[in-house]
């Protein structure tokens, strides 16, 4: 009886010891594409840009190799395209908060390579329509209207390293692709004559490279 008490009691242990809480910061350039349309009518690929990223997380580990987490990143994303002599760009800025299962070789290792996938919810938080050289002979103006929130799957792969005797505090690099699920354009409005929304049905998808710093608890 002492002995099954024991075991249970080690068990237990074990259990709690695993599920390990982890919060880190993250730097995350970002590039993205999305569709634009010309004042004719078409739609044109616009040349990507580096966007900014940043943000934090805040993860719970049931074992060594399984556990989830949550983030909050902002991240910007530009493209910018020539019609004629004029040159157009468009900014999106996005608080975006993906919740992820994560699959671990060791998280509590010295290295440890993962993977992780889920959904992502965008709150967009602002945009602009930049333009630039000699527009006096354009008789159509550009309109940029985009929906308040966004729907997509996050998806990456990275390796973290333990930097300390104990591991518990810990360098990651990797990368993570965003596919967005939804259409961000909101055409839904009236514009004046010889007016015409620059962003086209389109559904945001992004590759991004971070580096963060993260600590087990």
């Amino acid at each position: 009886m002492c002995m099954s008490v024991a075991a249970l009691s080690f068990v237990s242990m074990t259990h709690v010891r695993a599920q390990s809480v982890e919060f880190g910061l993250r730097l995350m350039p970002t590039f993205s594409s999305f569709d634009l349309r010309t004042s004719s009518g078409g739609t044109v690929k616009g040349e990507v840009k580096v966007g900014f990223g940043a943000g934090a997380l805040l993860g719970f580990n049931f074992s060594d190799h399984v556990g989830v987490q949550g983030e909050i990143i902002y991240t910007t994303m530009s493209q910018k395209y020539k019609e004629s002599d004029i040159e157009r760009k468009v900014n999106l800025r996005y608080v975006n908060i993906p919740l992820l299962l994560s699959l671990n070789t060791n998280k509590t290792g010295g290295v440890n390579f993962n993977i992780v996938a889920g959904p992502q919810i965008g709150i967009s938080v602002g945009s602009s329509l930049n333009i630039s050289g000699n527009n006096s002979t354009d008789s159509t103006q550009a309109v940029l209207s985009v929906k308040k929130g966004d729907l997509g799957v996050a998806y990456g792969v990275g390796v973290d390293f333990g930097i300390n005797e104990s591991h518990t505090i810990r360098m990651s690099l990797g990368y993570r692709g965003v596919l967005g699920l939804i259409d961000i354009s909101d055409n839904s409005g009236t514009i004046v004559t010889d007016s015409y929304y620059v962003l086209g049905k389109t559904h945001i998808k992004s590759n991004a490279a971070y580096i963060g710093l993260s600590f087990l608890f």
